[in-house]
Parts: structure tokens; sequence; C-alpha cells
């Protein structure tokens, strides 16, 4: 699907692409009885989805490949008609995009976020493309649109209203945002986006609780399908990898072993510095990898799940590979091992698989550091929704950031004695 020959026109490359989404629509068609996924996706429309909504128990499965599938077809066809050059984030925005559609997008909305991004381009005179990527990010916040249309006592005209206003607002401050924060973490947590999520979604559900409008947690967890998806997702990460070989045996190989020498740090593009094979490569095996790490800790293949393995996947062509996401996933592990859940629970699954927004703290300071930062980031992930009551699906990506602002600098001032507060700001 992202084996592009350089013949390929952009046309011809985007639609090489749009085989992933299309995959899991006929995929989801065969999972449920056609009659049922319309009447479905209506469902996963009109609930509430914030943190932890598995949209294969409030649509159905079908249902659920059809609005993720649906939702990737057409960010395809935008970034087509804006004759955006495919690289590395074109697919991690994909994959993240048709992940957390299976658990917290939906059809209806992300778009007043992404139109709020939009409003910022222009009021900066400037075009939508440079924003457009953490505007597809920052979709993350679209539960709190779903959940101002589920205002009791508001007549619907002033929830559609409300809602639409919110979206602006949250997508016109974004951009800003998220270029502020990343010089705070330095790009050690990849899902900066997720950061700056955070943050907007504090201030946000502050507001909301100051009016008296407070959300109630929720836990909608699929099971009982491991078997199914092991087979559908196995065969797509193979195909990947079998695709890689086809297209570059002979220096395959080396271009994947310098991806595992990369640090893996935000604004990595492997795409760019090593090409499309070995990067499908890379996106095969952290798939493999992560679906077997989440089989073998006996937790279940759902809508979450499926979206954090996917989460890696994309991010295996912008920083992720075997080497530093390993360390960060078995600090997970270890964190269950001491503490006072079980790694198979939901929480925590999600943790071990989001985690790896700290890939680059593995990557630039070893394996140490990597299991100290998931045994870190997996008391934080599990504590940090309080504070915007779920409604930042990148929930992880919040944590991440607070994570690395936290390690980097001690790691730093341990590995040099030398080193000292830089700027203006003396600390």
């Amino acid at each position: 699907m992202l084996y592009m020959k350089k013949s390929l026109s952009l046309c011809q490359s985007y639609l090489l692409l749009a085989v992933f989404p299309a995959y899991f629509i006929i995929v989801g068609l065969f999972m449920q009885p056609p009659s049922e996924i319309l009447s479905g996706l209506r469902s996963i429309i009109r609930e509430p989805d914030f943190l932890i909504t598995d949209y294969f128990v409030i649509g159905g499965i079908g249902a659920a490949f059809l609005n993720a599938g649906l939702i990737t077809l057409i960010l395809l066809f935008i970034l087509y008609y804006l004759r955006m050059e495919i690289d590395g984030h074109t697919i991690t925005s994909c994959c993240l995009i048709f992940g957390f559609s299976l658990f917290g997008k939906n059809v209806v909305n992300i778009w007043t976020i992404l139109f709020g991004v939009y409003l910022y381009a222009r009021y900066h005179r400037t075009s939508i493309r440079n924003y457009l990527y953490v505007g597809l990010y920052g979709t993350s916040l679209s539960p709190i649109i779903t959940q101002m249309m589920q205002i009791d006592g508001l007549a619907l005209p002033v929830r559609i209203l409300l809602s639409f206003l919110v979206g602006i607002i949250i997508g016109f401050v974004l951009p800003p945002l998220s270029t502020h924060v990343h010089y705070a973490h330095q790009g050690y947590s990849l899902y900066n986006v997720g950061f700056s999520s955070g943050i907007i979604a504090t201030v946000v559900i502050s507001v909301f609780k100051s009016f008296g409008l407070e959300a109630e947690s929720r836990l909608i967890w699929h099971t009982g399908t491991n078997l199914e998806f092991s087979l559908i997702l196995g065969a797509l990460f193979l195909i990947m990898i079998l695709a890689a070989v086809v297209l570059d045996r002979k220096h395959l190989f080396a271009s994947y072993k310098n991806i595992l020498k990369c640090n893996g740090i935000s604004g990595t593009d492997y795409l760019r510095q090593e090409g499309k094979a070995a990067v499908l490569l890379n996106m095969g095996i952290n798939g493999i990898f992560a679906m077997l790490l989440v089989l073998l800790t006996g937790g279940d293949l759902n809508g979450p799940t499926i979206g954090g393995i996917f989460t890696i996947v994309g991010f295996s062509a912008t920083g992720k590979h075997l080497f530093n996401i390993a360390p960060i996933m078995f600090g997970v592990i270890l964190a269950s091992v001491t503490k006072e859940w079980n790694i198979n629970d939901p929480g925590p699954m999600l943790a071990l698989l989001f985690s790896t927004t700290l890939a680059p703290i593995a990557g630039e300071f070893g394996i140490v550091a990597g299991l100290l930062a998931g045994y870190l980031q997996s008391s934080v992930a599990l504590n940090v929704g309080i504070l915007y009551d779920s409604m930042n699906l990148y929930n992880n990506g919040f944590a991440g950031g607070i994570v690395a602002i936290f390690m980097v600098p001690v790691i730093r001032s341990i590995r040099s004695r030398r080193a000292r507060a830089k700027g203006d700001l003396s600390l």
C-alpha cells in the first residue's frame, strides 16, 4: 500500500495508500451484517466517546471499521486535493486517524477542530498545508465536541452552536501551543500534539466544570475476538514485510539497520531518509511485535488496542523502531509486577502501547533510561486523565510530555557534571 515507485503519479500514490482503509472496510463488511452497519454508525456518532469508548461495542465491528475507513479516505482526499507530497507524516497521520477512529473520532466530531486550524492559517495568511498535520493530530479533542452535543437542558441549535464555537477555538489555539510545548520536551515525546491537547483539554474542561458540566467516567471494552483480529492484522503486517522485500531486496536490510541506529527524536522522517521499503519493513515488524505483546500479556485485541498498535505502526515512519520501543514497553510490563494493577487491565494495556511516545528517550539514552521511562509513564498516564475527564484521546501524549520534561534534563545532568541550565533564567 505504501510501495510507490518513482514513476507513479501523486494520484496513483494516494490510491495505493487508500488500499489500507479500504482493506478494513471490506473486512468489516464480512464481520457484521451490512444491514446493521449503518445503524451502528449512527450509534457511534450519537454516543459520548471519551476514554475509554470502544466503537466495536457501540456500533459493531463493521460500523467501527467503516467509520475509521471513511475518515481515513476523506483525509487522503484532502491531502491529495492540497497536493501534499507523501512523506513520513502522511503515513503517521493516516494510521493515527484510522486507529483513533475505532475509539473516539467519528465522521462528525472532527471537522470543527480542523476548521479552527484552517481559520488560524487564514488569519496568518499562510497555507493550511503548514498546519494540516497538527490539525489532524489535534482531533484527539473531538470527544469534547460530542460532549457539547450531550448537554442537558439546552435546545439543539444552541448545542450545535456551542460545539461549533468550542471546536473552532480549540483548532485556532492548537498550532501555536503545539509549537511552544515542543521546546519543553525537546522532541523526546513523539505525541507532541497530545501534550498540547492535554493542556487545552484541562483548560476547557475546567471551564465546563465551573458551569456544573461534568462527564461520568466510562469503560466500554470489547473482548472475545483475539483470533480473528490476529489473523486480520497479522496478514496485513506480513504483506508489508513481503512487499518491502520485493521492493528493495538488495539494500533493504542495510537501510533498516540505519533506522535501528536512529534515536527517533521528533522530526525524524524515515521515509525520506531510508526509503519506502525500509519503512514498510519497520512498520510490519513493529506491528507484529506490538500485536504479539498484547496477546502474550493477556490483553484484548479491540478498538482501543488496535488503535494503539496502529499508532506504533504509523510512527514507524517518523521515529519508532524495535530497539527504541521495546525498552519502553518492557518498562510498563515491569511496572505491572510492582504496582497494584494488572498489565492486561484496559488502562495499563493502553499505557503499554501508547507509552512508546517516549521511544526517543530509549533511542538517545539507552535501555535503562527506556525502562525507567516506561515505568514512570505507566503511573502518570493512569492518573492525568482526571484533569480533563479523559476528553483527550492522546492521554499518553500528555503524560509522555510530562515524563520527558521530568527525565531528560535529569539524565543530561547525570551524564555531565558540568551540565547547567541554559537561557536567561537561572534555575
